[in-house]
């Protein structure tokens, strides 16, 4: 007799069980997938936790951060110290010299505060410890100017314009006519402060409020320097092409002044915000703190500006007297801004934010990295998110742009030393003032345009075709003025040859 009889798992019920246990699992995991999804998704829409209320007085970053803890944790760790090839200020406690890096800029500045104390630049959080603490206040005195790029001001701004009469009260938006007028009678009055006075109405360096709407978080600029200066820019000529809504504006009917919180892009806002600080201007005695960019932006179109800008009591513009010259010469800030706008990156509309504060995510949430650095600290989310090439090649390619920058600016460092020197030799010869005048203009040309690379922050990078135009331009005026020099006859008295 033949047994017929199935497997235990080929009978009917055994399978129908197995299908009913494997369905139940795969519900199960597309349930548990479903409430994942949702899960994220709602952590996704919940970006912050409202936990106080944040208004227009609002400044301790610490306060924000109870609402907005991922961003405040990143924006703490620019505490921590770092450094690149050329940039950072080293893991130490204190900041590196760039005089003792450099001695050349002893000569390049001499007679001036720089020539005193030059450090590499720290994080966001050290902005204002190193100000005050540099021997270039401690040891020379400044205008209250000097904080409009150090501080968290728009509150200590807004208060002093209350007590100078603006209308209005503090709680008011800051974009508010009452607010506006506010800011601007407050930094007109605290910019003719000494530094020691202006310096106790501030607590903190660099804030959220400075950059943010406390109502609805867009980002905003709140420094009245930069207010005035774009709309300086927006009324010029200049061509603009990586800033479109200032095209756009040039075109209405130019009845109100260009402002960039109302008239702006967001993606314009992400570098704006930066430019508030990171930009030239001038930051002395005489007037108030104003960006030189009534011709453009270009380093020429900037000297333009000053060259044609008299100061109340009737002197041309100039920073100092150099000490060995007697050149009235410029001084450069931090032109970052300036060197974007002439590179590639400004005109393929990528804002100084995508490189320098690259989003990351955090779980589902999507925020932009608030610890402000070099892009080569974090490759990955800086660059390559364009650029799909190794890191090790990026990498190598900004080296080499800011290897070839540092050396043409070794090189026009050298000529504007030589021509300080021989200017020097020439006064010590008794050599007529007035066929110096040529030459001092020589040196103004040419220093300007070294120190307008140097005080820049990316050796180049920026804009590399454009630093080494620069950079070859100081060096062309500098070998001029030399050249100048010899050509003039000896001065009475003087050995022929001196």
């Amino acid at each position: 007799m033949t047994d017929d009889r199935k497997p235990f798992y080929a009978r009917p019920l055994v399978q129908m069980g197995m299908v009913a246990v494997v369905a139940a699992a795969a519900t199960l995991a597309l349930l548990a997938l479903y409430s994942n999804i949702s899960m994220r998704k709602s952590e996704a829409k919940q970006r912050s936790m409202k936990l106080v209320e944040l208004g227009e007085t609002t400044v301790d970053p610490a306060e924000w951060g109870k609402n907005f803890p991922r961003e405040y944790d990143s924006y703490l760790r620019t505490a921590e110290g770092y450094s690149t090839k050329y940039g950072g200020a080293g893991s130490e406690g204190l900041p590196l010299s760039r005089l003792q890096e450099d001695p050349r800029l002893r000569t390049i500045f001499d007679g001036y505060a720089f020539a005193i104390d030059f450090n590499r630049r720290r994080g966001h959080a050290y902005m204002l410890e190193d100000q005050r603490e540099t021997k270039r206040v401690t040891e020379r005195p400044q205008p209250g100017a000097c904080l409009h790029c150090h501080a968290s001001n728009t509150v200590a701004y807004r208060e002093a314009g209350l007590k100078q009469g603006a209308p209005g009260t503090l709680d008011e938006p800051f974009t508010s006519p009452n607010g506006q007028a506010q800011l601007m009678a407050g930094f007109e009055a605290i910019s003719k402060m000494s530094y020691a006075d202006a310096s106790r109405l501030v607590k903190h360096s660099v804030a959220c409020i400075d950059c943010h709407d406390p109502r609805n978080m867009q980002v905003r600029v709140t420094k009245p320097g930069f207010i005035r200066g774009i709309d300086a820019l927006a009324r010029s000529s200049q061509p603009v092409p990586h800033l479109p809504s200032i095209e756009k504006w040039r075109k209405g009917d130019r009845s109100a002044a260009y402002d960039p919180n109302r008239d702006a892009s967001r993606q314009e806002m992400r570098s704006m915000v930066c430019g508030q600080c990171h930009v030239e201007y001038y930051c002395g005695p005489k007037v108030t703190l104003f960006f030189p960019w009534h011709n453009g932006l270009k380093v020429e179109q900037i000297e333009a500006t000053y060259d044609a800008y008299t100061f109340p009591d009737g002197d041309r513009f100039y920073d100092w007297s150099h000490g060995r010259t007697g050149a009235e010469v410029l001084k450069a800030q931090h032109p970052e801004f300036e060197m974007w706008s002439q590179g590639i990156h400004a005109r393929s509309a990528v804002a100084c934010a995508d490189c320098h504060m690259p989003y990351m995510r955090e779980g589902a949430i999507k925020i932009s990295d608030h610890q402000v650095r070099s892009p080569l600290l974090d490759v990955s989310r800086s660059c390559q998110t364009c650029h799909r090439f190794p890191e090790a090649e990026i990498k190598a390619r900004v080296e080499i742009i800011q290897d070839r920058t540092k050396a043409l600016m070794d090189r026009a460092e050298d000529a504007v030393v030589a021509l300080i020197d021989a200017l020097q030799q020439a006064r010590k010869d008794g050599m007529n003032e007035v066929a110096l005048q040529p030459v001092f203009a020589l040196q103004r040309k040419a220093q300007w345009r070294v120190d307008f690379v140097n005080a820049e922050n990316s050796m180049g990078f920026h804009a590399p075709q454009e630093a080494a135009r620069i950079l070859a331009e100081a060096i062309d005026y500098a070998r001029q003025g030399q050249l100048a020099l010899r050509a003039q006859p000896p001065a009475t008295g003087a050995k022929p040859g001196n």
